[in-house]
């Protein structure tokens, strides 16, 4: 005898493919369906305005990530604006002894011209959004330690704005900040006088060598004398560098606030792993239950 085994309910038959459908157009609806995605346009959570709903923590930490998008911006352009700057005052330099090439001069102009506008147009907008951040962090860092700011929000911008004040009222905004962001963490005492830190004190020497360098360049450009159009190539360049170093600066600022402000982001920390463990107790052995088998 011989067995031969088949699936229940008899052999199968080959599956025939399925017949496709001849295309009738696209979908259409009796009426608007009311699935889907809303009309807005994608963004980060929490970037737009929530009528004071949104957390604040979320608020600051969002507006820091464009700011330091755009000063990380700022600082390219600053060194490709002082690059062509120095560039120039080495033809200025090699124009002593011949003539120079006029596509040569004709590149280092459309560098100096083109670096320098993108180089104030980026770093007018970063101010923006650093005073925006400033003034952010300065409501959360106070609410949090539950303290009264010393000052105003239009007192703050225009301390950021004013000439002559802009010199004193950064550095004492950042110092209230940290002070106050201290305190909300337990590492500062209320009755003691906000002294800033090394790296806030080291950003407001930046910050004023930057506008008296600014300032200086600008009025030197009132000067029409060779010597003093050579001079004002290389003031140009030095209010570059400085630019670009007080936007770095501000960068590793804002990092360190938002590090003692907001909470550690679970996504980017690294994870703990126990490679070995010297000097502990050995743990506790059960007992052997009467009915295990020896």
């Amino acid at each position: 005898m011989e067995w031969t085994a088949t699936p229940p309910g008899g052999p199968r038959q080959p599956r025939r493919p399925p017949r496709r459908r001849p295309y009738t157009g696209p979908p259409s609806y009796p009426a608007p369906p009311r699935w889907g995605f809303p009309p807005l346009a994608w963004r980060w959570p929490l970037a737009l305005p929530t009528n004071g709903r949104a957390d604040p923590a979320e608020r600051v930490a969002s507006l820091s990530v464009t700011t330091v998008a755009t000063l990380w911006i700022t600082a390219v352009l600053g060194s490709a604006a002082a690059a062509a700057e120095l560039w120039r005052y080495v033809l200025l330099l090699r124009s002593t002894s011949g003539a120079l090439d006029g596509t040569v001069l004709a590149v280092s102009d459309a560098l100096v011209a083109t670096a320098g506008i993108m180089t104030w147009l980026f770093g007018a907008l970063g101010g923006v959004f650093g005073v925006l951040w400033a003034l952010r962090a300065r409501e959360y860092a106070h609410q949090r330690a539950e303290l009264r700011p010393a000052r105003r929000a239009w007192q703050v911008v225009a301390g950021f704005l004013v000439p002559g004040l802009n010199l004193f009222v950064p550095g004492s905004v950042l110092a209230e900040l940290e002070h106050a962001t201290l305190r909300g963490i337990g590492e500062a005492d209320g009755r003691v006088r906000p002294a800033p830190s090394r790296m806030v004190k080291l950003w407001w020497g930046g910050w004023c060598l930057s506008l008296l360098l600014g300032w200086t360049t600008l009025l030197w450009g009132l000067r029409d004398s060779a010597q003093a159009l050579a001079d004002g190539v290389l003031l140009h360049a030095g209010s570059d560098l400085a630019l670009t170093g007080v936007v770095v600066l501000s960068i590793l600022v804002i990092k360190r606030f938002n590090r003692l402000l907001l909470p550690p982001d679970p996504t980017t920390s690294r994870p703990m792993r126990v490679g070995r463990v010297t000097g502990a107790p050995e743990p506790p052995r059960a007992p052997r239950p009467p009915h295990a088998v020896r």
